[in-house]
């Protein structure tokens, strides 16, 4: 199963060109994080891989500046807050 996943994310890379594909608020693409965590870990850790990255790279995301030091930080769905290493260069303009 996971070389299906792996796959499947492969064929898609290949299929749609990079400029068509929706752009990720994250540094490293979900595809890529995906694709690493399924090589790495498994299929199940690749499923909830996706599962995390689909649920929280989607709209209801808020982009802020932290006052104590001035950078860039993203609160995510989930509560989660994104450090500016963490977030796609597009942001950070």
């Amino acid at each position: 199963m996971k070389y299906f996943l792996l796959f499947i994310i492969k064929s898609y890379w290949l299929i749609i060109p990079k400029s068509k594909r929706r752009k990720c608020i994250f540094k490293q693409s979900c595809s890529n994080y995906v694709y690493q965590t399924a090589t790495k870990d498994g299929f199940i850790a690749g499923l909830y891989a996706f599962k995390y990255r689909y649920k929280n790279c989607r709209y209801g995301y808020e982009t802020f500046i932290n006052p104590i030091d001035q950078k860039v930080q993203i609160k995510l769905r989930n509560n989660e807050i994104l450090d500016q290493e963490d977030i796609s260069e597009r942001f950070l303009l």
